[in-house]
């Protein structure tokens, strides 16, 4: 039973909410179908058990409400019983992780790449991908002696700070760019992209002029990333690769060698990404 299965279980299960549900909850089925899923974001590497009675409290839900939502994603194999009234994430995700391992376009190309990138520079490499409002870590490739805590597989960062995102947002369209600094003008300041929109547009111009960013302990102290971005076949920005390493092992000319084998790298994913034909045309439509 997949993800989509779930859905249809949860619109089954929600169709005929008692009375005091519908006091609680709005009635709408979206809304509804929304408060179900949103119980797995509850399941963090902080908490990753949790107590039916904890599950219905964090959610504000009615226990009949609550009982039938946690039912629902355990059916699915979202959820997993455990001991004592407990539930960890379900079985169903592992499953759907390796789906995704083997048939994501932009995972499957990038595999060669990285691997040439960590042996030719010695530094980890990583892929990431732009979803929503923040940039999420696709794959990784990484070297034994690689810095404590860089980003992984399924971490997100903001999309105003770090090599891998801003490098994907230098290549945004303009309707959207001018959409996010109207809502973010603090981070982007913040994150020293400009005070104002024409220093923003600069600033942004600048990096699509080099291809490619370099960041210094923005996320890691003592910790440089390069990225450059990764496109569809359609020319629209898709994600970013780039390597993380230490300062120390960094000179000028090391630097300006790595920089080329990053853009390579880019230039070679997105190549590969344009022969799959599914799956690959997925511009940033939904930007926040």
């Amino acid at each position: 039973m997949g993800y989509a299965h779930a859905r249809v279980l949860a619109s089954r299960v929600l169709a005929k909410p008692s009375q005091s549900a519908r006091r609680r909850d709005t009635g709408a089925p979206t809304s509804s179908l929304k408060r179900l899923l949103g119980l797995l974001d509850l399941f963090t590497p902080f908490a990753p058990t949790w107590s039916t009675d904890d599950l219905i409290q964090a959610q504000g839900m009615t226990r009949s409400t609550g009982y039938r939502y946690i039912k629902a994603l355990s059916d699915a194999r979202l959820l997993s019983a455990v001991a004592n009234g407990c539930y960890i994430l379900g079985p169903r995700i592992i499953e759907l992780d390796r789906q995704i391992r083997q048939c994501d376009p932009l995972y499957t190309a990038a595999g060669p790449a990285l691997k040439q990138l960590v042996a030719h520079t010695r530094h980890s490499a990583i892929v990431c991908a732009l979803f929503s409002g923040s940039v999420l870590c696709v794959r990784e490739e990484l070297t034994p002696d690689s810095p404590p805590s860089l980003f992984a597989r399924g971490q997100t960062r903001p999309l105003f700070q770090g090599a891998a995102s801003r490098v994907m947002l230098a290549h945004l369209r303009p309707h959207q760019l001018r959409r996010l600094y109207a809502k973010h003008k603090r981070g982007i300041a913040a994150a020293g992209l400009g005070s104002n929109w024409e220093s923003f547009r600069t600033a942004l111009g600048e990096i699509r002029r080099n291809g490619h960013v370099v960041s210094v302990g923005e996320f890691n102290p003592g910790v440089v990333g390069i990225s450059a971005p990764i496109f569809n076949r359609a020319g629209q920005i898709l994600g970013s690769i780039g390597i993380a390493g230490a300062e120390s092992k960094f000179s000028p000319r090391q630097t300006d060698r790595t920089v080329e084998r990053v853009i390579a790298a880019a230039r070679q994913v997105s190549e590969r990404v344009a022969l799959v034909s599914v799956g690959t045309d997925r511009p940033a439509r939904a930007v926040r």
